[in-house]
């Protein structure tokens, strides 16, 4: 028995055989060629043929999967349609007098290269994507045939990893499911699966080789495990497993419109976080109760240029009107350390992390802050928004916050324009500074939310993307949980609420913990609110917590 450790997407348990999935091998080695022009016409030509491919996916998709999963091909033709792209690909034709096979393959690994590197998983996630398109690109330059997705019946596939439109070719009736190699949890591939259902694990770090094929697969979607050739007393495990897992999946179904409530009567509100409006069908698909966490820095890194305040306004208000009076709080930007967009054109830096990232920008940038902000007042008057300042370390930053949102409202009102004069305004708490003042902090605003994931690595000094301190990296380590603790009392001795947004808020390890902290809200990903609701729907703060 072969036994695998990966990241689950879809929490479901799935038995069958197992089938290899290999793409048509395309040569992208460069060579020499003589004439630059007519090489990037290749391009172009391979590049718009593309695109119009990516338009039939598209329609395709809606009718599959609906409009905003779909988005996913409309993206890849933005990504088609960047300068940075399409220059970078051109000058290597030119410059590096390459073929177009070999410039596309090389920028395409570039920039996926720089998707991965970034902190924001959203974002990392990208890197597929890049990928994705410059195959499409290399494809159509060679004239090689599509691929047959069809010839898979009920088997679980094997892959390195699977491109969104590979997923989307997927026979749903006949896939079982799926296990890559490689991939993220936050891909466009890995929201397709749980749109469509598809129990899978990605990131096992184990490429299969063809004397697996055929041989019986069972993905436990629940730990991130899949077993190949399973034993006799694993695979009896598993089918018993899934008996249950069907019977827990019925469980979660009725927690759909219930309280968040503890068996005393305490209500949580329990938030799901998201990366842009595409994750909103996800949001009331798993009942969360608002938004917590709405990373408003997609519009940034998805463009290229500076958006306008039309265009951050009108995904603001969709947000806010799709929630239909729930609260969505929206993180101004927080661009800077691993989230790097070239048109802001900040200076290289030893140590990003601490450097000029997010509210140091937006208050160093005044016209841009107050573009956000206008955008964000505006889409208030259609719905509950709340908008949460990042990285915070001062009293002084929340008053000039606060200054500057006092200009802007004042300009409104010289125009006019309606927005909630009662709209919340909150920081992160994400920095130990942060929690150590939270009590002249809390007389400042409306509300606290922790990010533990930077709270961690600031606490620790450990750099959250060096693998190699994995081992040194506690997010429950008792300085952290001392500070999470601070912030929350103190926040509420000063009349704020307090939440958290991080990767711990999804902690069921750790939730009767923050209950008994006192915390207000808790955050997560979509598919973790349901979960999470159960899991405090068992807690009883009356009693004594368990040794």
């Amino acid at each position: 028995m072969l036994t695998l450790k990966g990241k689950s997407v879809f929490p479901g348990i799935t038995i069958g055989p197992l089938a290899l999935f290999h793409r048509n091998t395309i040569s992208t080695a460069a060579h020499p060629i003589d004439d630059a022009d007519a090489e990037v016409a290749r391009f172009q030509k391979a590049r718009e043929e593309s695109i119009a491919q990516l338009k039939e996916l598209y329609n395709k998709a809606v009718d599959k999967v609906g409009e905003e999963q779909a988005a996913v091909f409309e993206v890849h033709q933005m990504m088609l349609d960047d300068d940075d792209y399409i220059e970078s690909i051109e000058g290597k034709i030119r410059n590096d007098n390459i073929n177009a096979e070999a410039a596309v393959n090389q920028t395409g690994q570039e920039f996926a290269e720089m998707f991965r590197s970034m902190e924001d998983a959203y974002m990392q996630a990208r890197s597929a994507d890049v990928l994705d398109i410059s195959h499409r690109v290399i494809q159509q330059l060679c004239g090689g045939p599509g691929l047959d997705m069809s010839k898979f019946d009920h088997v679980i596939i094997a892959a390195n990893d699977l491109a969104p439109s590979e997923t989307l070719q997927l026979d749903t009736d006949k896939i079982l499911g799926f296990v890559t190699s490689e991939g993220s949890t936050n891909s466009h591939t890995a929201i397709l699966a749980r749109t469509l259902g598809i129990a899978a694990v990605v990131s096992t770090g184990n490429l299969l080789h063809d004397d697996v094929e055929g041989m019986t697969a069972i993905i436990d979607g629940l730990t991130g495990t899949v077993y190949i050739n399973p034993d006799e007393a694993t695979l009896t495990l598993m089918w018993k497993k899934q008996q249950e897992e069907e019977i827990r999946k019925g469980r979660l179904e009725q927690l759909r419109g219930v309280p968040s409530q503890t068996l005393d009567g305490k209500t949580i509100k329990v938030y799901a976080n998201i990366g842009n409006p595409n994750n909103i069908p996800q949001v009331l698909d798993n009942d969360a109760e608002g938004i917590g966490l709405f990373r408003s820095e997609f519009l940034y890194l998805e463009n290229t240029d500076y958006p306008t305040e039309d265009q951050q306004f009108e995904a603001y208000k969709k947000t806010a009107e799709a929630l239909g009076g729930k609260t969505v709080v929206i993180r101004t930007l927080d661009i800077g350390a691993d989230k790097k967009v070239d048109y802001f054109k900040l200076d290289p830096e030893d140590n990003p992390a601490m450097g000029m990232r997010a509210i140091r920008i937006c208050l160093t940038r005044v016209d841009l802050f107050k573009t956000q902000l206008r955008a964000l007042l505006r889409a208030s008057a259609f719905g509950k928004i709340a908008i949460m300042f990042p990285m915070i370390i001062s009293v002084g930053e929340v008053k000039k916050c606060k200054e500057i949102i006092g200009e802007v409202r004042q300009e409104l009102d010289e125009k006019g324009i309606a927005y909630d004069h009662e709209m919340e305004i909150g920081i992160m708490v994400e920095t130990p500074a942060a929690a150590v003042m939270s009590d002249e902090l809390a007389k400042e605003v409306d509300f606290f939310s922790i990010g533990s994931n930077d709270l961690t690595q600031y606490t620790l000094a450990i750099d959250r993307q060096q693998t190699k301190l994995d081992d040194f990296f506690d997010p429950h380590h008792p300085a952290v949980l001392r500070l999470i603790q601070r912030t929350i009392e103190m926040g509420h001795k000063g009349g704020a609420w307090v939440g958290i947004c991080g990767e711990l808020g999804a902690d069921l390890t750790l939730t009767e913990t923050f209950l008994r902290m006192g915390v207000d809200e808790l955050s997560v990903s979509p598919p973790a609110v349901l979960p999470l609701r159960e899991k405090i729907r068992t807690i009883d703060l009356s009693k004594e917590p368990e040794a």
